[in-house]
Parts: structure tokens; C-alpha cells; sequence
């Protein structure tokens, strides 16, 4: 077993691994185990709920919903729901491949972070594979754009990926908040990893009246009403808002099928937006190159 960092070679779990909870949206109970996988494989959901469970690849390309979350969906329509956060998870602690059963359709949203999954991660360690790490090289800009919310992907020299995001809302409680990171090892965990998601009470009512947000509660997600946070122990750092919407894009980038070395910045960043820029990114070969590890415990 090797520690949580980049040893030049594709890494998986040195064991399985389950947790528990519910999901935000269905309110439903989910156990998701995750469990080693062979090398170049990805990361793989399976829907062990359902009588003839097919692979759900963690790709870009199959994403078929991102109002409220990302899902993702395989050719014979089974899907997963609200897999952000642990692909954020994955992507933070230098997990390549990793099979993930799951008995319900959505993964549990636990305390509204990533921090339980990559606590699960962390508790049963790495192991190196023999495949080289690749990474994605950005060569050459990739923007997209709605209205006044964009996102990019700019070339840099660093080994890791550094974002850069920021967010402006009316509500007092969180107004203008920016952040930056680099995903050096074990700087997700240290700066994002535990951001929780948030959202107003007013719209957390309406979608509960929908049928949605079910098993959204004070427990997993910061509720702001107003320009009031209405959790009792408040906030885990000031700007815990747009180091979460940092969080999401983590997870949101790890579709795009390997890490990215670049810069990505946005304003007002969103899983939608994210996520057209991933597609953007896939549909540029002339914006990025592959990039193998060297075997030397460093990039």
C-alpha cells in the first residue's frame, strides 16, 4: 500500500470499501461500496439493484442530466445520479480506476461534501498499477460562455491542475467569494474537500413539493434563508461556498477521462457549464495532448 500521492503510475484502492446514506434527491437509503479495478479501466458505476447491472463509465459523454446534479446514464439506460462530489473525491485523491456498486440509483450525498469519501479512500490506502499515469496536456484555450457565466481551460507548466473560480450572490450570507487551488497531492483534502454544498430554503421547499431534494436536510448541505445560514455550527470556513462550486468542478472535470494538466477559471461556474467545456475540450485534439507520468514517486 502506497500514501495518497502520484507515484508516476495509474493507482486504485488497496481494498474495498463501503459507506452509507441517502440520496439528496430520492431520499432513498444507498450503500456504495468501491472496490479495486484493473488498470485503464476508469472508474465504472453498477447499479447492483437492478437485475442485469451494465457498466456506467464516468464520462463526459455520458452525461444526461445536470440541473440538479450530474447523472449519468449507459447505452441501455441505466443510471447514477449526483455523482459530483465522489468523483471530485476520486479525482483529489489520485484514484484511476475503481469499480462502484451501488443499490440504489443515486450516490449518497453523506454530509453534503466529499470529505467521507475521501476519508474511506484514505482509510484503506492506494496501490500503484502497471499502466503510466496520463494525464490531459492543455495546449491551446478552451472557453465557453452563457450569458454572464464562462468557463476555461488554459495551458500551464505546473504537473497539477489549478482553478480558479468565482461567485456573486444577492444573498449577504454569501455575496462575491473567489478561491484558487492547485491539486498537488493532498491539497484537496486540505482546501475543498470538505466544502458542503448549499441552497436557499425557498428552493429547497419548492423542490421537495416537486419530489425532489427528499433527503436534503441541515445535516448535508448548508441552508441559507435570506441572508441567514440557518445551521446551527455555521460555516466550516469563510469562503465555504465557491470552494465548494471548486469541489464540483473537480468532479465535473474528471469526465473528461484522466486528469487535466491546465488552468481552469470561471465566473459564476455551474455543472452545466463544466460540463460543455469538458465536451469542448474532447471535441478540440488540437487543444491537448496526452502526457505520461514519469515513475519517479513525482510528475
Amino acid at each position: 500500500m502506497i500514501p495518497l500521492t502520484d507515484t508516476g503510475f495509474e493507482q486504485t484502492l488497496a481494498d474495498s470499501v463501503s459507506l452509507s446514506g441517502v440520496g439528496v434527491h430520492t431520499g432513498a437509503p444507498v450503500t456504495l461500496t468501491m472496490s479495486p479495478a484493473a488498470e485503464r479501466s476508469g472508474i465504472r458505476f453498477f447499479r447492483n439493484d437492478l437485475a442485469a447491472p451494465e457498466p456506467i463509465s464516468a464520462h463526459a459523454r455520458q452525461v444526461t442530466e445536470l440541473q440538479l446534479g450530474t447523472t449519468l446514464c449507459n447505452a441501455v439506460g441505466q443510471s447514477v445520479a449526483t455523482v459530483e462530489h465522489f468523483l471530485a473525491a476520486c479525482y483529489g485523491v489520485g484514484v484511476d480506476n475503481l469499480t462502484v456498486t451501488m443499490d440504489g440509483p443515486e450516490v449518497p450525498i453523506m454530509d453534503g461534501s466529499s470529505k467521507l469519501f475521501v476519508d474511506a479512500m484514505t482509510a484503506v490506502g492506494l496501490v500503484a498499477q502497471s499502466a503510466r499515469k496520463r494525464r490531459i496536456r492543455i495546449v491551446s484555450d478552451i472557453h465557453v460562455s452563457d450569458g454572464d457565466k464562462w468557463a476555461k481551460l488554459t495551458p500551464s507548466d505546473d504537473p497539477w491542475l489549478t482553478l480558479n473560480a468565482d461567485i456573486d450572490f444577492a444573498s449577504r450570507a454569501i455575496g462575491r467569494q473567489k478561491a484558487a487551488v492547485t491539486l498537488a497531492p493532498g491539497a484537496f483534502a486540505d482546501e475543498i474537500g470538505f466544502a458542503r454544498t448549499f441552497g436557499f430554503a425557498h428552493e429547497v421547499e419548492a423542490l421537495q413539493k416537486m419530489g425532489l431534494a427528499r433527503g436534503g436536510s441541515l445535516e448535508n448541505a448548508i441552508v441559507i434563508e435570506e441572508d441567514r445560514i440557518l445551521n446551527d455550527e455555521g460555516l466550516r470556513i469563510e469562503d465555504e461556498f465557491v470552494r465548494h462550486k471548486i469541489l464540483d468542478a473537480v468532479g465535473d472535470l474528471m469526465l473528461a477521462g484522466a486528469p487535466i494538466a491546465g488552468r481552469y477559471e470561471a465566473h459564476l461556474p455551474g455543472h452545466a457549464l463544466n460540463n460543455r467545456l469538458v465536451l469542448k475540450l474532447l471535441d478540440s485534439p488540437d487543444a491537448w495532448c496526452w502526457e505520461e507520468s514519469a515513475a519517479t514517486g513525482s510528475a
